[in-house]
């Protein structure tokens, strides 16, 4: 095989493989939108009692454990008085008994563009189908002492939680214990609580504080691997990513247990990431913490992840002690875990979302993107402007490869007739042929130097379409209403003239408007490339446009129009340079 059919189809390749790899074992056969969880399980969960998987870490070598899980646990709700959340970005309510926060609603986002969809309910009441809820509580090293639990009724000093308004909270024991805690939100996801135990018992006590969410079911998730949905931390600045399946390994695994089990940790986070939201325990950061991910339901999918200050905190008769620590319960904007991780200190916060191995593109594409937003109003123009900055970058690169390819055009003619002249000496055909290319100093392999370079672009790009809470819902025009959604016309009911859907057909078949768009630029485009002179070669190059129309009739809608728009300015650089070419010769 010659150089010049070897380096085209290594292109061709290299760039079908990845393409179709994404759509095989990541798009999958359809992007779904966000699905409500509490449809994933259709049983009420019973009560959590499994004492032996409840604890945060085993308590061999005096290493701080959460206390067993049992009748403080249950999941019916204690009769009491809710204060209300009052937030700009978060409502929802507190229950007075065993104050968890289980309420939590987003203001600005809902499951559905549809105009009557409710908003997304992130955390969930005790009594709910699935709770979903954060607490937080002591430990005594000691018995016989009463100590706040979920049925504690405890008494607040004022009716609703608001920024700049924290509620305080308090119970008293009887027994010369007084707890209270003070609980404040920000202007955005962020709860702030204090717990204090003011002791005078007349001994000396030693308390470890500990916080959990807890989660009851297995959530939907998008099923597509390159997205991480499920346990995440932070320990020791590492990033632990799991999965529901590792936690529920672990009612039968020990090793698994203590694999999912970080002690020591100086700082962290940890909690359950979903597509766009977080919710994540975050203490304090200077205190050595041990962390778990575990799965304690006795019957029923009951997931936990959660803390405890590894050290014991010791208080004298007379005194008070206090631990501080945070609950993030929000949509992942990345600007915002930027800024809480530079304010308390947080290690790689905002990889909570998803950037995936281009880290490094990911996320400059995602401020890059933003900016323009800011400056053009839409997300959908900022995608188109971005691959405009993208071409300038890659230009001179570019426009040495489309000059290549532009002079091999011209060589077609000579090439042919090397072919024939030696079709029975391909040795002697290729020497001629090199020499034709140094001499004219044309690089055979140039033209797959874009399309190569293209491809951590378009992946990181994609990831940005994909996970960035910014980009979902995001319109562009006319009937572009999700970048971050395939294009929703089909071409099999003339992009939405006739009266039936196409929901029946495979996503791949359904073929919007914008995929067909960039199948006819591609086209264009690889009609101004010089023609491959195998006739094999040929045809696979004429079913390329085809092959890549359905293929990106999955993709994110954002992301065709970036393709589009690249073919396009390709398109015209190319034309310009093969006329400019033309009048040399």
């Amino acid at each position: 095989m010659n150089p010049e059919n070897r380096n085209l189809i290594l292109a061709i390749t290299l760039s079908m493989a990845v393409l179709f790899g994404w759509q095989v074992f990541f798009v999958g056969p359809e992007l779904e939108r966000e699905a409500a969880r509490q449809q994933v399980i259709a049983e009420q969960i019973a009560a959590a009692d499994a004492e032996s998987r409840s604890t945060l870490a085993d308590s061999a070598g005096g290493t701080a454990a959460m206390p067993a899980a049992g009748g403080d646990d249950a999941t019916t709700a204690v009769a009491a008085p809710r204060i209300t959340i009052d937030a700009p970005q978060i409502a929802g309510s507190i229950s007075l008994a065993g104050l968890r926060i289980d309420d939590v609603v987003l203001r600005d986002y809902q499951e559905t563009q549809a105009e009557d969809s409710p908003n997304i309910q992130l955390l969930q009441r005790t009594d709910a189908k699935l709770p979903f809820f954060a607490e937080f509580r002591w430990t005594l090293n000691g018995t016989g002492v009463a100590l706040p639990d979920a049925s504690t009724v405890w008494t607040a000093d004022r009716d609703v939680l608001s920024p700049g308004a924290p509620v305080t909270f308090t119970w008293d024991n009887g027994q010369g214990l007084l707890f209270s805690r003070q609980m404040a939100i920000d202007e955005n996801y962020l709860f702030t609580i204090i717990d204090a135990v003011r002791n005078d018992t007349g001994a000396t006590l030693a308390f470890n504080h500990y916080g959990r969410v807890r989660r009851h079911g297995t959530p939907t998730t998008s099923g597509i691997w390159i997205l991480h949905e499920g346990p995440i931390g932070v320990f020791d600045e590492i990033v632990s990513y799991q999965n529901y399946d590792d936690l529920a390994d672990t009612r039968t695994d020990k090793r698994k247990a203590e694999d999912l089990t970080f002690d020591g940790s100086q700082g962290g986070w940890i909690g359950f990431s979903d597509k766009y939201w977080l919710t994540a325990l975050i203490p304090d950061q200077q205190s050595p913490l041990n962390f778990k991910f575990s799965e304690v339901g006795a019957q029923d999918a009951l997931y936990q992840a959660g803390y405890i200050n590894a050290q014991a905190q010791s208080v004298a008769s007379g005194g008070t002690l206090e631990f501080t620590t945070r609950l993030f319960a929000g949509a992942k904007k990345v600007t915002l875990l930027d800024s809480y991780g530079e304010t308390y200190g947080l290690a790689k916060f905002d990889r909570a979302i998803d950037f995936g191995w281009f880290y490094f593109l990911t996320k400059p594409f995602f401020y890059a993107i933003n900016w323009l937003n800011g400056v053009l109003g839409n997300f959908g123009l900022a995608v188109i402007a971005f691959t405009v900055v993208v071409k300038l970058v890659f230009f001179p690169l570019a426009n040495k490869s489309y000059r290549s390819m532009g002079k091999m055009r011209l060589l077609s003619p000579k090439i042919q007739q090397i072919r024939e002249r030696h079709a029975d000496d391909r040795m002697a055909m290729n020497k001629e042929m090199m020499e034709l290319y140094k001499k004219e100093q044309i690089n055979p392999a140039a033209g797959c130097l874009p399309v190569l370079l293209q491809i951590p672009v378009f992946f990181a790009l994609y990831k940005v379409l994909f996970v960035t809470i910014e980009m979902r819902h995001a319109p562009f025009f006319g009937w572009i209403t999700d970048l971050s959604a395939p294009d929703p016309t089909s071409v099999f009911n003339v992009f939405g003239l006739l009266p039936f859907g196409v929901d029946f057909l495979p996503p791949f078949m359904q073929l919007g408007a914008w995929p067909i768009m960039m199948g006819l630029s591609m086209f264009f485009q690889m009609r101004l490339n010089p023609a491959p002179p195998d006739p094999v070669q040929a045809r696979i190059f004429q079913f390329m446009p085809l092959i890549f129309t359905f293929l990106l009739a999955t993709f994110p809608a954002g992301l065709v129009i970036y393709w589009t728009w690249n073919n396009l300015l390709s398109m015209a650089q190319q034309w310009y340079i093969i006329r400019s070419i033309a009048k040399e010769a």
